[in-house]
């Protein structure tokens, strides 16, 4: 298939720079180098393993494997772990071509949320790709569901995403929330949420050998009715801001954005995870698309030319 970028349609982009950046990994508490470089059209988010070689892995679902509480890929013997708030910041900011480069595996925690990235990737710029946004769009009903919690892709004119949590915690109790998350709406309302977690089932993760590198530094933790942070929550309903983070992490594995409504009820990464696996197993649920120009920015588009190949 030959894409063309016409007036109106949006164009892929990357970084116009490499950016870097050093922390430790939520679960393995490892020390882990990170560089993230621009990436050539049409080549999507890769993930490359310096320590290894230089072995990449794509960032889509197909490379995706069983982890508990968090995000992980896996190819040929090399994994990396805890990609979703990286794949979030991707998302969010529409950077559709990358490479993430780095020395563990496992991405850095940073503060628990996307906005160090976004930072990192604000400090560089963007650049614009002369080839257009290639979208995959729902067009029909797909659910996972298990034990109460269900994860759901529904058509929609754009991308839209309903979550809803229950904890028997009373600082979290029910929340829910739906954004549309364009650039602005994530960088303000979604990409400040902190990971959680209740000091409480910290020795049992230990010792199953995750959250060796958590700390008040990298996540919200909460003891009985209490947020032990001393800076308290960034959202009133935080936790339920970054259950949309994870959810935009994982759907980006799609291989591009999704043109559709994403609803979670209590779902997790496994559970996005199986949701892609159905999408994608049914080729009457979803088509290839290009996307338009968002209209704030459409103002101010350059003449583009139909180039057919």
């Amino acid at each position: 298939m030959t894409w063309a970028v016409e007036r109106g349609t949006a164009r892929q982009r990357t970084l116009k720079a490499s950016v870097r950046c050093r922390g430790i990994g939520l679960h393995s508490g490892a020390r882990v180098n990170l560089a993230v470089h621009p990436g050539e059209p049409d080549t999507g988010i890769r993930f490359r393993r310096k320590d290894l070689g230089g072995t990449e892995i794509p960032g889509t679902w197909r490379y995706l494997t069983k982890s508990p509480l968090c995000t992980t890929l896996a190819h040929d013997g090399v994994s990396i772990a805890m990609i979703e708030h990286l794949m979030a910041a991707f998302c969010g900011l529409a950077i559709d071509n990358a490479v993430v480069e780095l020395d563990a595996a496992e991405v850095p925690a940073m503060d628990g949320s996307a906005l160090p990235f976004v930072y990192l990737f604000e400090s560089v710029g963007f650049a614009e790709q002369d080839k257009p946004r290639r979208a995959f769009k729902v067009l029909k009903r797909v659910q996972a569901t298990s034990r109460g919690s269900s994860a759901m892709l529904s058509p929609g004119d754009g991308f839209a995403v309903s979550f809803a949590i229950d904890f028997t915690s009373s600082l979290i109790g029910h929340q829910a929330i739906t954004v549309a998350p364009e650039v602005a709406t994530f960088k303000h309302d979604i990409s400040r949420a902190r990971t959680f977690g209740f000091l409480e089932e910290v020795d049992r993760m230990r010792a199953a050998g995750l959250a060796r590198g958590g700390s008040l530094d990298n996540a919200v933790v909460l003891s009985g009715n209490r947020v032990l942070n001393p800076d308290g929550l960034r959202y009133s309903d935080e936790f339920v801001r970054h259950k949309v983070l994870d959810a935009m992490g994982d759907l980006y594995l799609a291989g591009g954005p999704i043109i559709g409504h994403f609803d979670g009820v209590r779902s997790g990464h496994a559970m996005n995870r199986n949701l892609l696996e159905k999408l994608f197993a049914d080729p009457t649920a979803w088509c290839h698309a290009t996307l338009p120009v968002p209209a704030h920015e459409a103002w101010q588009e350059p003449e583009r030319v139909r180039a057919l190949a």
